[in-house]
């Protein structure tokens, strides 16, 4: 990965900020071996049926004739309640080698046992028009939920990473996809679905707890930046801003109150935060913070009109205001032209748009007012 950043020009990368490292040759060796002679053994399960009982689409066509031939029969039968667990064990055997969390993996809609279930909900009637309320209509609903949402509750408790950000990314966007595009079951609780949320925050509960560890150095052991004291005490910084990003990634899916305690409560003020205060005001400290606010989603600032920022940012607030009152003090401004000259270099001028975007607006009107900046009020819209 290093070297492929280095091709392509990639500059602003920190250490920290990628995955681990992969795996050895040797383990990858080990783990295709293991997962060819799964695969094997799987093709063998339905060697002995027919393929009218093995083929999802030719049982469902046999039940789509009940359904034309004898429709009180059928609808008596509770046939569309019944049909989810049917087809369970024939959809998991053709879900053994799908892995979300991987690249390119094969999206739910084009696998043939959807498109075959998908048709079949779909079908008309030839004696009576479609009803709305059709239970069929529900056949794919429930087997989202009683099927896959357990199948990716699994990866999540077993195999996600939450440092991760392809993993990360790739696990959001199908849990968009099934839970906007495919609406599940109208007719019941989706306890399948709580139950994949609540392994998800877990799992970044446990993250957050055992992967995030900054260790602090006295000044004098991390300002050689060259020294391995540094270098791991920036590498473990990056990773918790890698972890932060990836926590705030859930926003919309998770509860919002959950995805701000795990974020900024937990992530941000217990670990970022002490890190930020001890970093030297500068350049770097300022890339930081600038990194630590590009994570944050920007529909949580668009309703606040008070002035205020959310609560949990009060402190990153505030340390960014000093953050810029230490360089003043450090370049020793004192008269009215340097402050000016000084406030419009690129530095400052980035910390005062970092508040402006976490809508602390009142820190930086009382900023504007102390030191006579009038004619800098436009930057906050007045």
């Amino acid at each position: 990965r290093r070297q492929v950043r280095a091709c392509s020009g990639e500059a602003d990368h920190h250490e920290g900020m990628s995955s681990d490292d992969e795996l050895t040759p040797t383990e990858v060796t080990e783990f295709q071996k293991s997962k060819d002679n799964v695969l094997e053994d799987s093709r063998k399960i339905f060697e002995d049926v027919h393929a009218d009982f093995c083929d999802i689409r030719k049982i469902l066509l046999k039940f789509q004739e009940w359904k034309e031939k004898f429709p009180d029969s059928y609808c008596d039968a509770y046939i569309s309640f019944c049909l989810p667990k049917l087809l369970n064990p024939l959809i998991r055997a053709q879900l053994i080698n799908w892995n979300p969390l991987e690249q390119n993996f094969t999206e739910l809609e084009e696998m043939p046992w959807f498109r075959a279930i998908e048709e079949f909900s779909d079908a008309k009637n030839v004696y009576e028009t479609k009803r709305d309320d059709d239970p069929d209509q529900e056949v794919l609903p429930r087997v989202i939920e009683k099927t896959i949402l357990p199948k990716i509750t699994g990866f999540v408790k077993n195999v996600w990473d939450p440092l991760s950000t392809s993993q990360t990314k790739n696990l959001v966007q199908l849990c968009k996809n099934v839970f906007e595009k495919q609406v599940l079951s109208k007719t019941e609780c989706s306890r399948a679905k709580e139950d994949l949320m609540s392994t998800v925050v877990l799992r970044m509960k446990k993250s957050v707890e055992e992967d995030v560890f900054i260790p602090l150095y006295p000044k004098s052991t991390v300002e050689d930046k060259s020294s391995l004291c540094s270098k791991f005490q920036e590498r473990r910084f990056w990773s918790a801003v890698k972890l932060l990003s990836n926590v705030l990634l859930w926003d919309g899916i998770v509860q919002e109150d959950t995805v701000r305690d795990l974020g900024l409560s937990k992530l941000l003020n217990r670990y970022l935060l002490l890190n930020l205060l001890n970093t030297p005001p500068g350049p770097a400290n300022i890339e930081k913070c600038n990194k630590v606010v590009v994570c944050l989603p920007e529909r949580w600032f668009q309703d606040l009109k008070s002035g205020s920022t959310l609560p949990e940012l009060q402190n990153f607030c505030q340390h960014l205001l000093r953050l810029y009152l230490s360089q003043v003090h450090k370049c020793g401004v004192v008269s009215k032209f340097s402050f000016f000259v000084f406030f419009y270099s690129n530095e400052t001028k980035e910390v005062l748009l970092l508040l402006v975007k976490l809508k602390a607006l009142h820190i930086v009107e009382d900023f504007i007012e102390e030191h006579k900046l009038e004619h800098l009020q436009s930057m906050i819209g007045k």
